[in-house]
């Protein structure tokens, strides 16, 4: 059994961007909304343009955004993947031309159906549903409803509330991919590379 890829999500320092490249995390997010603690913003932006990505790739994180704003932004990387959170529709999503994934918010089985509205999409990030957010709360659904998504159809990601204490769970779901946030962080948006490491060693055991 392969262990799952890992993507860290949240990233607006430019130190701890570095140090995530150096670990060969699979995908590196950088969220484009405002609203977001994790907002990475225009400053922050500018002091990419040189950073070698090497074996990450950048995914580039969005709610409802603005065509412009997408073309602006991801204009700073190299093959970014586009993430949606909002209430993009599968047309909107395909028309930038660039792999995209699509944010699915689960509340019960019946919220795993909206999957197949973006059959174009390389993955499909599963999140807790919470009424009035698009992510980022730190929680996480119920994992059991999992047990009959086949990863052969669409590529899961799974996302929301992470972290060492329940990787273990995380892992038995067999998703494609799972999104860290708010679980490898010593403070709100302050990414921890220690704890980043140590769920590392957890993850890529899995698969030995």
């Amino acid at each position: 059994m392969n262990s799952p890829k890992v993507k860290i999500c949240g990233i607006s320092n430019i130190e701890i961007l570095k140090d995530l490249i150096n670990l060969n995390i699979d995908f590196i997010g950088f969220i484009f909304y405002e609203k977001s603690p994790r907002f990475a913003n225009n400053t922050f932006l500018e002091s990419i343009k040189d950073i070698d990505f090497k074996d990450s790739r950048p995914v580039c994180v969005y709610v409802n955004p603005d065509e412009d704003y997408v073309y602006q932004t991801s204009s700073y990387f190299n093959n970014p993947i586009l993430q949606f959170h909002g209430d993009e529709e599968n047309n909107f999503c395909e028309s930038f031309g660039l792999d995209y994934w699509k944010a699915i918010r689960v509340k019960n089985n019946d919220d795993l159906k909206s999957c197949s509205l973006f059959s174009s999409a390389q993955a499909i990030l599963l999140e807790n549903h919470k009424e009035g957010s698009y992510g980022g709360t730190g929680e996480s659904f119920n994992w059991q409803i999992l047990k009959d998504i086949d990863n052969d159809d669409q590529n899961i990601v799974l996302s929301g509330g992470i972290n060492s204490q329940n990787v273990d769970n995380a892992l038995k779901t067999n998703s494609w991919c799972l999104d860290l946030n708010s679980g490898v962080e010593s403070q709100e948006g302050i990414k921890n590379i220690e704890l980043v490491t140590n769920i590392l060693k957890t993850i890529k055991a899995y698969g030995i």
